[in-house]
């Protein structure tokens, strides 16, 4: 199932290869939008390191293939101040779980922004400062992704078993390291775009109903600059859009196993 299926380790770690194979899947490119597949130059030669490897692949999900009207609402780079509370109300407001892909460092520094507030969402890794990995050996890759896990273990009680790369940016280290942690890797099939709709949460909306599918996996961000609002202000409509159209909100790891 290509749509779901782990990614061949071999693609991956061949660099131009993991580009041949996404650019081979027509659909592929279809459904993310993409100008170019998520993937990074990286340090492909982690490959010649198999030591850490724990788990024997990777499974890179960008979407689940269902006819169930299921969505997986997601939000990236928090805990921050200025949004990270406000995309909470809004969900909390709605009865909508979400998953959370937390970068370590700012955990660490704005714990009290989330706790007790976490209960009916989902926490993925977005590792520990929000580098590229792509961009890191395999060393370097694991380091951030386990300061990353280590902070949301000790600050919430639970362990993340996914991972969403910083840019969606792939590399051989990245996925080594993942495999090492037991993790698999959560992509999106669509995303809030706040350069686009800057001011016109209302189009954004309409934008995201209109385009969604059963199985779906949605990118926000709950940090950043002001045109993130888009994003928040255009969530209520959003999910009384697709309530309407009798879709169904789950986090991520519900839609993989449902």
């Amino acid at each position: 199932m290509v749509t779901r299926r782990a990614i061949l380790r071999g693609a991956l770690l061949a660099g131009g290869g993991a580009a041949t194979a996404f650019a081979g899947a027509g659909h592929v490119q279809h459904w993310l939008g993409w100008d170019r597949p998520p993937l990074g130059g990286g340090y492909a030669s982690a490959a010649d390191n198999l030591g850490a490897v724990a788990h024997g692949g990777v499974h890179i999900h960008y979407f689940r293939p269902t006819t169930e009207k299921l969505v997986a609402l997601t939000f990236d780079d928090g805990p921050l101040p200025d949004y990270t509370p406000r995309f909470l109300d809004a969900l909390d407001d709605a009865g909508v779980p979400a998953t959370f892909f937390l970068v370590g460092r700012h955990l660490e520094k704005h714990a009290d922004l989330v706790r007790n507030r976490l209960d009916r969402h989902e926490l993925g890794n977005h590792s520990w400062s929000h580098d590229d990995l792509a961009t890191l050996d395999l060393t370097a890759a694991r380091r951030e992704l386990e300061r990353a896990h280590d902070a949301i273990k000790r600050h919430t009680g639970r362990e993340p078993t996914l991972l969403r790369p910083p840019y969606g940016h792939l590399g051989g280290s990245t996925v080594l390291a993942a495999d090492a942690m037991g993790y698999d890797i959560a992509l999106w099939s669509h995303q809030m775009r706040e350069r686009r709709y800057a001011g016109d949460p209302a189009a954004q909306a309409r934008d995201l109903t209109d385009t969604m599918r059963p199985g779906s996996i949605v990118l926000a961000h709950d940090a950043g600059d002001k045109r993130r609002l888009v994003a928040l202000d255009a969530l209520p409509t959003l999910i009384a859009g697709l309530r309407h159209r009798g879709y169904r909100f789950v986090t991520v790891s519900e839609l993989l196993h449902s």
